[in-house]
């Protein structure tokens, strides 16, 4: 269950507690769910402070969520957990919380997850269903959802200023490459606030959706789930940062999920253009590259999770490779390629 949202606090679980945390859960099933002879063993960690184990308890498999209250907060989860539930989307089911705690009980989705299912073989298959859910989840209610606005946009795209740029590379940047990254952070948040608003789950990648039985795929770490652009959720999947496809299929994916949201009506007729349509899915990749990037570096230097570094040439290569087709992005293109990307090597 990776995902590479933002932590909801900047303080570290301490190794020394974990075997506490531990405890405290297991009493939780003992006492509270009074589960006996089960097992318990762990299923996967994700980029914030959550971990998950998998419970067996009378022959049924369970997820628990361990998510310190002092470091994340759980409520976010079970509402959008509720809102996809309520649109028909296969998402871990809620079975019981301790909020105080921290400790949520879940249904399994198992333990295939689309980036070690993917290959040319599987690959139209699983997107398909992948891109079927995809119109689903846009067409749920997100009124309640924040908004993705400027302000987080904009917050976002500096963590590649800050933590890649500065901490990772230890460039000092001069004021012509400031002014030339913030007029390309502005442009790419224009870009996104000028596309349909729609239920946006922030993390629809290839670690984040398991290859299950029924209702493929399963669909995991939609708390921080947005109201916002259209294309938000479409490029996180095409252009995954762990897993790259050829430009001219991505572009034919991206344009046959345009014909289904007009279809399904999350599209107007208003947005037909599909070289319009592709500039959106362009440039929203590039503000939502900018920012992994940007935590990948952070994960290394303040979590001592080092392994998404390896990610970051292929992250940013998608931004790089726009430099022919968006001559407005010269000189950021121009910048990743040869200092950002030249430094990583």
């Amino acid at each position: 269950m990776d995902t590479i949202s933002e932590s909801f606090s900047h303080s570290i679980l301490r190794i020394e507690d974990m075997p506490k945390r531990l405890e405290q859960l297991k009493q939780w099933l003992e006492t509270e769910l009074t589960f006996r002879d089960y097992t318990i063993n762990p299923a996967s960690s994700d980029a914030s402070f959550r971990r998950y184990f998998r419970v067996v308890h009378n022959g049924e498999n369970f997820i628990v969520m361990d998510a310190p209250p002092e470091q994340e907060d759980s409520r976010p989860f079970i509402k959008v957990s509720g809102l996809l539930c309520d649109g028909g989307l296969h998402v871990p089911e809620v079975m019981d919380d301790d909020l105080e705690q921290g400790f949520l009980l879940l249904s399994d989705l198992g333990s295939e997850p689309y980036l070690g299912a993917l290959n040319e073989s599987s690959v139209e298959r699983l997107y398909g269903d992948a891109l079927g859910a995809l119109a689903t989840i846009q067409t749920c209610a997100a009124d309640t959802l924040p908004p993705y606005d400027r302000e987080l946009l904009l917050r976002e795209m500096e963590l590649f200023r800050e933590w890649l740029v500065s901490k990772h590379l230890g460039i000092a940047l001069d004021a012509a490459q400031n002014r030339m990254l913030d007029a390309a952070f502005s442009l790419l948040a224009d870009n996104a606030l000028v596309q349909p608003r729609v239920f946006v789950h922030r993390d629809y990648h290839s670690r984040n959706l398991m290859v299950t039985a029924r209702n493929n795929p399963g669909i995991l770490d939609f708390q921080d789930a947005v109201r916002g652009p259209v294309t938000y959720d479409l490029v996180s999947l095409l252009r995954d940062c762990y897993i790259a496809w050829p430009r001219e299929r991505v572009e034919e994916w991206a344009l046959g999920y345009q014909e289904l949201a007009l279809q399904s009506g999350i599209l107007r007729e208003e947005h037909e253009d599909p070289q319009q349509f592709l500039r959106w899915f362009d440039l929203m990749g590039a503000q939502r590259h900018l920012k992994a990037a940007g935590i990948f570096a952070r994960l290394n230097h303040r979590d001592g999770k080092s392994g998404y570094l390896a990610d970051i040439p292929r992250t940013l290569g998608y931004v790089a490779g726009l430099s022919e087709g968006y001559p407005e992005l010269a000189g950021l293109c121009e910048f990743i390629s040869k200092t950002v990307l030249a430094g990583l090597r």
